[in-house]
Parts: structure tokens; sequence; C-alpha cells
């Protein structure tokens, strides 16, 4: 099968309001099962990817999200309990519960945590997908703290120089407040592209960059219908990723008592009544346990001003971690969020099957 190289945004088929679609997803989330607290959730998650342009994580996931409720994988009212507590350190037993419905949870206790000691840290098992990562470490910067957000996941990464799935995506989010601005803000999947950009590709039918992904024999492709496996970050580099990713299970799963990525099932196989027990890991920071604040909004205007104005290559801009997303965010706050072809049609069954009417 022939694909195309990527082009503009307007190949996507149509465009909605970030009310519209907010709108939506809560309507059928709570058609789904889902209680207030787990529909506001998934749906805050997946707007902050679609609002940033993570199109791979953002509003495509709805009816992903569906199926695990209507299956049983995920716990419309989930009841999550604190089943270790010491000190700034807790471990939240998520009952199956929407990986976002989870992970802000926890990252709330953690800055509950962060405001008594100056750090706060939560293990989560027993959780789902949560989407994009970025979402969690954006909770704590919006409120004045640093924040780090990890997750493991199903295998769907090769090792370097492997030829077998092993690690998942194990994505990498943290964001810190910046003073006056939008907080610094890096997300980042240890693999060199998220699985979910492999699916949203195929939707699109655009080719994928070289070197990122592998058919079934391990070999890479840029052919989004033929992707076996993802190629870890780094390229030729790739024992990077790998370690990267072998990091963030330590702490997701290994610390939490949660499923190794190759125990977890598959988030597309077709049981959607088993639940995964994915792990995950948030931390908050309290910048002025470390120093006073002048100081720390000082060194954080300081360094973003450098960054942002040191040499740049021919043609090129020097952009600072969430540079892109705050623009892109701004941007789509005029234009509409964009709505894959698949996602469109989608909508459309979601509609009908829970008797409500889908976005304008």
């Amino acid at each position: 099968m022939s694909v195309r190289a990527p082009v503009p945004p307007p190949v996507f088929a149509t465009r909605h309001s970030e009310a519209a679609l907010t709108t939506f997803a809560i309507a059928a989330l709570t058609a789904a099962g889902a209680d207030t607290a787990t529909a506001e959730a998934a749906t805050r998650a997946m707007m902050h990817a679609s609002r940033l342009g993570i199109d791979s994580h953002g509003i495509r996931l709805l009816d992903h999200y569906l199926k695990a409720l209507d299956g049983g994988r995920v716990a419309g009212r989930p009841h999550m309990v604190v089943v270790r507590d010491f000190g700034a350190v807790a471990t939240l037993d998520a009952g199956a519960a929407h990986g976002a419905r989870a992970a802000f949870a926890a990252m709330d206790h953690a800055l509950a945590k962060a405001e008594r000691f100056g750090i706060g840290a939560v293990g989560i098992r027993n959780s789902s997908h949560f989407g994009a990562a970025g979402a969690y470490a954006l909770a704590a910067a919006e409120r004045g703290y640093l924040g780090l957000a990890f997750c493991n996941s199903d295998s769907l990464m090769r090792l370097h120089d492997g030829a077998a799935r092993f690690h998942g995506t194990n994505p990498i989010a943290a964001a810190a407040p910046v003073p006056g601005s939008r907080p610094w803000l890096l997300d980042m999947a240890t693999s060199s592209i998220p699985y979910n950009r492999v699916l949203l590709y195929r939707s699109l039918d655009w080719q994928l960059p070289a070197d990122v992904a592998s058919d079934a024999r391990g070999r890479n492709t840029t052919d989004p219908h033929l992707v076996d496996m993802l190629a870890p970050l780094g390229g030729a580099f790739g024992f990077k990723g790998a370690g990267l990713a072998g990091l963030v299970e330590l702490f997701s799963s290994i610390l939490t008592g949660a499923r190794l990525s190759f125990d977890i099932p598959p988030m597309g196989g077709e049981d959607m009544s088993r639940a995964r027990d994915v792990g995950a890991f948030v931390l908050a920071l309290k910048p002025d346990a470390f120093l006073e604040p002048d100081a720390y909004a000082a060194g954080m205007a300081r360094y973003l001003d450098s960054l942002r104005n040191s040499q740049a290559v021919e043609g090129g801009e020097v952009l600072a971690p969430g540079d892109r997303e705050w623009r892109e965010a701004e941007r789509r706050q005029a234009l509409g969020i964009p709505v894959d072809p698949q996602t469109v049609d989608a909508f459309q069954v979601i509609a009908g099957r829970y008797g409500i009417a889908p976005p304008a």
C-alpha cells in the first residue's frame, strides 16, 4: 500500500471548537457509565493534547476509552485507595480507573505533600492508559510547582538492536512554572514516536519519518500500515532511548508493584474486559522550598531568554520546550481543533450508540 508524505493540516476532515468537543466527550463518557470525576478527567487529558497539537493523544482516543468502559476494562466509578503513605511518598491503587482519573488524583495528592514537605511523590498501580503525560506535569506547574510524570504501557518498542517488542512507549513529562509567562513544558515518549501517531498516520495515509518504526522482523519501515513495533529514541544511538524507557519502567512499575510493560495486555486488543494494571508515577516540587521565589523567577527568566535568543541555524528558530505547543494552542483557539477522518466517522457512531448529538 502506498502512502503520502505529510502535508499541511487542512488535510484533516474538519475542525471543532474546544467547547464543542469537551461537551461531546463528557456526554459520551457519562453515557458509557463514567462518573463525573472520570468523565471530566478523561476529557481534560484528551483536550490538553488536542489543544496543544498532540493529536495522537487527543480527542481521537475517545472511541477507545468508550470501548474500554463498555467492556469493563476501565471502571467507570473506581474505588481508589492510598495503600501506602510515608511522609512525602504514597502509593495509589487506582482500582482500574481511567488513567487520567488516577493521574490527576495522584498529582493532587503529590501537590498536597509538596506544600507540606517541599516534595511529594505518588506511585500509581492498577491504572490504565492516561494519554499525554504532559497533562499531569502541567497540572503541577499551573499551581506554581515543578511537576514530573512517568507511565509505562504495553510492549510496543523494541530494544536497541532488538527485533521484538519489550518496553512500552514509556513517556517522560516535566513542567516548570515561569512567573509571568506560560510554563516550560517537556513531554516526550522514550520511543522515537508514540504508537498513537502511527495510528493517526494510518488514518491520514501519511508516510512516517525514517528510522522511527519497524515491521514484524525489526526492520525499519516508513509505511504505517506495516508497522509492528517502534524504534527507541535516538536512531543509531537508540540505547539511550531504551535506557530511558527502562528508567520509566523502574519508577512506574517496579516501585509501584504494577505490571511490567511486557506483562500488560495490549491497549488495542480485542479483550476489553480485562483490567491492564498499568503503572505511573508523579512528583511535585515546591520551588521556594529550595530558594527564594525572586531567585527562582530570575533564574528561569535568564535561562529562557538566553535559550530563545541563542544563535539558530539559517532558516531555523530556537524554541524552549513547550513554545511550539503554546503557539499551536493559540492557533487552534482561533481556528478550531482539527479532527482526522477516522475520528469524524467514530463521532457519528458514538452519537448514534448513546443517543447524543455529535459535536457541532
